[in-house]
């Protein structure tokens, strides 16, 4: 079965969930675990399952893209001080209708793994933060599904959450180090800025992000818009949250996404 049909059955199961949302949102964890999640560091277990759909312009006009990112978050408690969160993710990859047909394979890409350090109270200001490294590993089953480099660079993440609101941002900067000389370098800034604000009475979160990436090799920029609303939801003793959200691409590569994508989460939580 294709990525693209896993997607759609992925994307059609989470929706069936959707009426019975206000029954399941009466435990009384949802709205302070819905907080939680907008905080990138927060010590919290969490297993976002998220598939992106996007359609490409220029050469590639008419192709799309389907991933699916496995994004495990595990903190670990370091002293009563500190705590490391680990953030992962795996993307599975569905390419489909390139004018190249070597462009259009499914399987892994590469996996880019961080770890924050993160105090385990904010600072007097109310600030919370994080700093540590970035890997990405060159776990692709395709040349056309990533890069073959090995590679590295420092994360860091800073936000503030005040009431219902949360802002903020993540940034890491990764550096090829090692891999296929044949390959082209990477030298490349990802930052996402987001703001989101919590419902307390529905558990509901609305909020936008972009998840901006600027290539230092090829001088461009890729700046997707996502506004996005989510809904925990409570299925037996399973506590998840489902999120819904678009993806309008501000700017980008000439051949690469643009126009409208589309976005569907759903983040299992395993509060302790």
């Amino acid at each position: 079965m294709s990525m693209k049909r896993y997607g759609w059955i992925f994307f059609l199961a989470m929706v069936a969930w959707l009426p019975a949302t206000p029954a399941r949102a009466q435990d009384d964890q949802a709205a302070e675990l819905a907080k939680k999640l907008a905080n990138p560091v927060a010590s919290l277990i969490s297993v976002p399952l998220q598939y992106n759909y996007d359609e490409y312009g220029g050469a590639n006009d008419g192709a799309a893209a389907h991933v699916l990112n496995i994004q495990p978050v595990i903190p670990f408690s370091l002293s009563e001080d500190w705590n490391l969160i680990t953030r992962t993710i795996v993307p599975l990859i569905d390419r489909q209708d390139f004018p190249i047909s070597s462009m259009n394979e499914s399987g892994l890409g590469d996996i880019i793994a961080s770890q924050f350090f993160s105090p385990t109270s904010p600072t007097a200001g109310g600030w919370i933060w994080g700093v540590g490294p970035v890997e990405l590993l060159p776990t692709a089953t395709d040349d056309a599904l990533g890069g073959d480099q090995w590679g590295l660079g420092p994360t860091a993440v800073a936000l503030k959450q005040t009431g219902p609101w949360t802002v903020g941002i993540l940034a890491n900067h990764i550096w090829s180090v090692a891999g296929d000389d044949d390959r082209a370098d990477i030298n490349a800034t990802y930052m996402q800025p987001f703001v989101s604000y919590v419902f307390s009475k529905t558990k509901t979160t609305i909020g936008v992000a972009s998840e901006s990436t600027y290539d230092w090799e090829n001088e461009q920029w890729s700046v997707p818009v996502i506004p996005q609303v989510a809904q925990m939801l409570k299925i037996g003793p399973q506590i998840m949250q489902l999120t819904l959200g678009a993806k309008y691409w501000v700017d980008a590569p000439d051949d690469g996404p643009e126009g409208w994508g589309f976005r569907a989460q759903l983040t299992f939580l395993f509060p302790k």
